[in-house]
């Protein structure tokens, strides 16, 4: 009778097996040694197929991302993009003056109000709005019938691919002088309304139009988490005489705590940027004391003004500190027993 034999892979062939003698000098099961840490050389043999096919993927990211990184030098440079047709050699031929333009930021009253301005809208947006894809993840979780959630889904999904423009232009039909609100308090003897124009709410204007158009987006990443919730535990908590909302506490929250900590951390490293399109469209109409940020002031001295030097300087600077932010942030979660973007 013949036997077919299943081939061992290159590593598992290699293996030499070692026998255990147990102590009356029998010959016990035999042990197999951990296999070898294959070469650099193997390795990329083994995995050239795989590493050809990111290959396109890592020189995108390195044309687009990590090449123009070396464009920072103009921030301490007096940069004239009008001397040369060509960006390197205006960079070159320069003049250079070390920390003059850092120097200049940390005096400039703008600067010190757009940091303000964007970290207000940071944690507004943080109170209001990075809840509620959770809160919508777990109702649409809750949905049995797979119609009525997929029809959801659509509804709540649709307004991400709408552009700022026709948000804003939404928000200003129904929230403006002229708009629906407006007009229902004067036909009913009030003064109208402007809220679109109003420096004190504008911070809660910003986070409505972004619960509107994200909010559904958001919950992907939530709901994909849930599907990876063994249906025995739901079954597990109920038999223990858990009702929905001791199942949700304990079996779904702890199931989405990884994925929370890890979008919570990002968000905070993405503190210092706050929607650049939707703010810049709307900074005229509030003024630049309520609607200056940290991308508008860069904007606005970098194209407007063409100080293209002290503007990259405050861009920097917006840059270190982000990274400060994720750093920080991921050493909580490690101190929360989460695992963060990264791994201790």
């Amino acid at each position: 009778m013949s036997h077919s034999t299943v081939p061992r892979s290159e590593t598992e062939a290699s293996t030499p097996v070692k026998t255990r003698v147990t102590s009356d000098g029998t010959t016990g099961s035999p042990q197999k040694r951990p296999p070898e840490k294959l070469s650099l050389r193997l390795r990329f043999r083994r995995d050239r197929v795989l590493l050809l096919m990111t290959l396109p993927a890592v020189v995108l990211v390195l044309v687009f991302n990590y090449l123009p990184v070396l464009g920072n030098v103009v921030a301490f440079q007096d940069y004239d993009p009008y001397i040369s047709d060509n960006g390197i050699v205006s960079m070159l031929n320069s003049p250079f003056v070390g920390l003059e333009n850092f120097q200049r930021i940390f005096e400039d009253s703008a600067f010190w109000n757009a940091v303000e301005n964007t970290l207000v809208l940071f944690f507004v947006q943080l109170v209001l709005f990075f809840p509620i894809p959770i809160l919508l993840a777990l109702l649409i979780n809750s949905v049995i019938r797979p119609r009525v959630r997929a029809v959801a889904q659509a509804v709540l999904y649709l307004p991400h691919f709408f552009s700022w423009v026709l948000v804003i232009a939404v928000f200003q039909q129904m929230f403006g002088g002229a708009g629906m609100l407006s007009q229902l308090l004067r036909q009913n003897g009030y003064d109208g309304l402007d809220i679109m124009t109003n420096p004190d709410t504008f911070p809660f204007l910003i986070t409505a139009q972004s619960v509107w158009k994200d909010a559904g987006w958001g919950i992907i990443v939530f709901l994909a988490a849930l599907a990876s919730v063994p249906s025995d535990h739901y079954e597990a908590a109920a038999m223990d005489g858990a009702g929905r909302w001791r199942r949700m506490w304990h079996v779904t929250l702890p199931a989405l705590r990884p994925v929370i900590a890890l979008l919570l951390v990002l968000r905070v490293g993405d503190a210092l940027t706050v929607g650049f399109e939707q703010i810049l469209l709307q900074r005229d109409g509030v003024g630049p004391g309520a609607g200056e940020v940290l991308d508008t002031f860069v904007w606005w001295n970098g194209v407007r003004n063409q100080d293209f030097g002290y503007a990259a300087a405050a861009g920097l600077v917006k840059g270190v500190v982000s990274i400060g932010l994720v750093l920080a942030a991921n050493k909580v979660a490690h101190l929360m027993g989460e695992q963060g973007v990264y791994r201790k």
